[in-house]
């Protein structure tokens, strides 16, 4: 039932524990550097090779940054750590269906995302819609380009939601939808005339405080979104092998 401790892997582990531990309860602040190799081995009364172990795994888990010829540096978290393992998760194990999948969840993370918005919004937050509403409806660009504006609205009304998990929570899925959008955007002729349109909609509420409204009209956005996709994947099936469909291999 139970394993000898005190070997090497062990020890490791060990060290490894006490300086994520000082690092999580903020002993040790972003930008700070660590005591040299040989210094926390003098303070954990282990070897080298275990202090190197355990520093390679606090790298690899993104605590730390090691620089040659200058040093190890607590590293500071950023909304990226989070999201981008997340967004790698979902691409990789997202096989069948993930198109619908990822609308249904915005379906029930957007409404009242777009509500806390129009409560908690500043006058910044309402410059980066307009501005984003004004991209979209002026732009000539690729699809690809297209998708990028429609999704960088959304993630500004995650922002402007004041809550800040809800960019932690949207990010990861708006990073799976650009393919999807542009997609979209070539296969549904009136794609961009119906964002722009909800887009607007939606701004509007914000803009006037009116976080029911603000709900409803992103609902009604995302619910027209969902016949889109479906109106996409019909299209993809007609003119590929099941086993190519975007988001259905």
């Amino acid at each position: 039932m139970f394993r000898a401790v005190g070997n090497r892997s062990s020890l490791s582990a060990t060290v490894e524990s006490q300086i994520e531990e000082a690092i999580r309860a903020r002993q040790l602040s972003p930008g700070e550097k660590l005591p040299s190799e040989m210094a926390l081995c003098e303070q954990f009364g282990v070897s080298r090779t275990v202090v190197r172990e355990a520093l390679r795994t606090l790298s690899a888990k993104g605590y730390i940054s090691i620089t040659k010829g200058k040093g190890m540096f607590i590293k500071g978290f950023t909304g990226e750590a989070v999201t981008t393992p997340l967004h790698n998760y979902l691409k990789m194990h997202f096989e069948r269906g993930y198109v619908l999948d990822i609308v249904h969840a915005r379906q029930i993370i957007e409404p009242s995302m777009a509500a806390l918005a129009a409560t908690n919004h500043t006058d910044t937050d309402l410059a980066r819609l307009q501005k984003d509403l004004a991209d979209l409806r002026v732009c000539t660009g690729d699809f690809a380009e297209l998708a990028r504006l429609d999704m960088t609205f959304h993630l500004n009304i995650a922002r402007a939601s004041q809550n800040g998990l809800m960019p932690l929570l949207i990010e990861p899925i708006h990073r799976l939808m650009p393919e999807i959008k542009s997609t979209v955007y070539a296969t549904v002729t009136d794609a961009k005339e119906s964002a722009v349109t909800w887009h607007e909609k939606i701004y509007v509420a914000i803009a006037a405080g009116k976080p029911e409204s603000a709900r409803k009209a992103m609902t009604e956005h995302l619910q027209i979104a969902e016949r889109h996709a479906e109106q996409m994947l019909r299209a993809q099936k007609k003119t590929t092998p099941a086993t190519t469909v975007t988001g259905t291999n």
